[in-house]
């Protein structure tokens, strides 16, 4: 039986996380590859809000607020209050944080290395159809094509 694409998603998710993981431990580092998105922030810039990292990330407001919460309690992170009532909250690299970054860029420059090398074995870069695959998604979103088959199916029943 053929696999459906959330589980095949979840699947590749645990294959690539997890040999990250394990680099990062071969390192010699307590870290986790959640916080990569976070983390390349700040190696580009000091400071940001949370918003502004959600953008610039990539990901949802709610993933980088729990993500910064749990970099926040291990000290990779600081965070402040900011903007002109006060309510932003202002993140940067704590002096920990800051003094993972080396150890960090190294490991990121080999896992670049290990996906170009994947990409290059596949019919179709793996990078390039998930871009395609994100793009059209923005386009159209998965939900509204869940709903269009659910009425194709409803009108055959």
């Amino acid at each position: 039986m053929k696999q459906g694409l959330g589980t095949q998603l979840r699947h590749l998710i645990e294959l690539l996380d997890g040999a990250v993981q394990q680099s990062y431990a071969d390192a010699g580092l307590d870290y986790r590859p959640r916080y990569t998105p976070v983390m390349r922030i700040f190696a580009q810039q000091q400071s940001a809000t949370i918003g502004q990292l959600a953008e610039l990330a990539g990901i949802t407001q709610p993933a980088v607020t729990q993500t910064v919460a749990l970099m926040k309690k291990e000290g990779l992170l600081l965070v402040a209050a900011g903007g002109e009532d006060g309510r932003q909250r202002v993140v940067r690299l704590s002096l920990q944080g800051e003094a993972l970054l080396p150890s960090l860029q190294a490991c990121w420059l080999a896992t670049k290395s290990a996906a170009d090398s994947l990409d290059a074995e596949l019919a179709v870069p793996l990078s390039a159809c998930l871009a395609q695959a994100i793009a059209v998604l923005e386009q159209r979103s998965f939900g509204d094509r869940i709903r269009d088959a659910n009425k194709k199916v409803a009108a055959t029943s």
